[in-house]
């Protein structure tokens, strides 16, 4: 056990663990009143189910954490088939708020959309490491993994549930454009992505959507300030009302019945308010370290699926962040994405965590590589001398070959 933490990266369990204790103090800060008046259930409701959740994260986070990541390229058929059933599955029999994109299980719902996450970061990092000398080929290493991507897609946008699809759009090119494909192939894919999006426009515009658009960019609008605007409109008094330092934990206005949503999409609206500009910094920071820190562990490993993977959930967290800030900002449409670790929500938590475990075990690797290498090029020799140079260079290059043919891997090339 002491072997298996001495290579634990200690910054991928606190500082999320910090932030959803945050959160969790944030949820019930900003659904008590939602719980009483909305829901007719005890102030501390949505508190108590985070806890529980939290709780139910930890052996999950765990589990990730100890099994290789190397096992998840061979099950990335299963992993897609559960994937696929569910996002079919959730258009016959789910249903929340008018939009098929959850399973109401009774004591908890499930959101297919945020599994297709994890999956499609696992897939097509699995599939472009195993492809990185077909990459010069766009029909043979480029075409076949999108042909899954765009059935994904398609999948969650006719849910409707658009925010998910963006994310899982974007996820999905950081993981591309990382595993090193031609610039004329994406110049291809670029254009191929946004001649869909004009074919399929006509057809997703309704009244909902425009009011998302105008109430973003006009909240101020006669036709907007009581009607598409009016979440936008709250959500700048709660900022402006916080300032630098907040009105205080607990003693937000805009959370008793003013702001639609502030224990979920708009939970960063109650921070402003209530622990003001110091209170987003801190969130902010420590969201930033996690991202960071994958993009750290994803350039230090040498495996081309471990580094495709750590880009994957890096940009999970950092696009997710950055979609919920645009929203609660103005920059973008409201599409009722959440923030990670801080917005109440079971599903997104248990993903978050086993993305962590996952990211927690990439770092693990790198590091007991690091150290094998480190500890087979300084032991002196039985004569007591240090290894020459090219005693050293052997070493690590033996240390590199018996790791590529047990885990069946490949050597990240720059």
């Amino acid at each position: 056990m002491k072997k298996r933490l001495r290579n634990f990266d200690f910054t991928l369990l606190f500082t999320p663990l910090l932030l959803t204790a945050f959160g969790a103090v944030m949820v019930y800060s900003a659904s008590y009143t939602v719980a009483v008046v909305k829901f007719d259930q005890p102030a501390t409701s949505f508190f108590i189910r985070t806890l529980i959740w939290i709780a139910l994260a930890m052996p999950v986070f765990a589990f990730f954490c100890f099994v290789p990541y190397q096992k998840f390229q061979k099950w990335i058929k299963p992993i897609m088939l559960v994937i696929i059933v569910m996002l079919v599955l959730v258009l016959f029999t789910g249903k929340v708020n008018g939009s098929r994109s959850w399973f109401n299980l009774g004591f908890f719902s499930l959101q297919p959309a945020e599994l297709a996450k994890v999956g499609m970061i696992i897939y097509l990092s699995a599939v472009y490491a195993k492809k990185q000398k077909y990459l010069d080929s766009f029909s043979k290493g480029v075409l076949p993994p999108l042909i899954a991507l765009g059935l994904i897609l398609g999948l969650i946008v006719i849910q409707p549930d658009v925010g998910s699809a963006s994310i899982v759009f974007l996820i999905s090119c950081s993981i591309i454009v990382s595993a090193g494909i031609r610039l004329r192939h994406l110049s291809l894919l670029i254009a191929a992505g946004v001649g869909l999006i004009l074919a399929v426009m006509p057809h997703m515009i309704n009244e909902e959507r425009i009011s998302r658009f105008t109430g973003a960019y006009q909240p101020f609008s006669e036709d907007n300030v009581q009607d598409g605007g009016f979440q936008l409109v709250q959500s700048y008094l709660a900022i402006g009302n916080g300032g630098i330092l907040g009105d205080g934990l607990g003693q937000g206005i805009q959370k008793l019945g003013y702001l639609p949503e502030p224990h979920t999409d708009f939970i960063m609206a109650v921070i402003a308010e209530e622990l003001g500009f110091i209170g987003v910094a801190a969130v902010l920071a420590m969201l930033a370290i996690i991202v960071l820190r994958g993009f750290y562990i994803a350039r230090q490993c040498r495996d081309s699926f471990g580094s495709l993977l750590a880009i994957g959930i890096s940009s999970m967290v950092g696009i997710q962040t950055f979609i919920n800030l645009g929203a609660i900002t103005g920059l973008l449409p409201i599409t009722g994405v959440t923030l990670p670790f801080v917005s109440y929500g079971g599903t997104s938590l248990m993903i978050l965590f086993a993305s962590m475990g996952i990211l927690n075990n990439i770092a693990k690797h790198v590091r007991s590589q690091e150290l094998i290498v480190s500890e087979s090029t300084f032991t002196q020799d039985k004569r007591g001398r240090r290894p020459s140079n090219r005693q050293r260079i052997r070493t690590t290059s033996t240390t590199t070959q018996t790791r590529e043919k047990t885990r069946g891997g490949e050597r990240w090339t720059n």
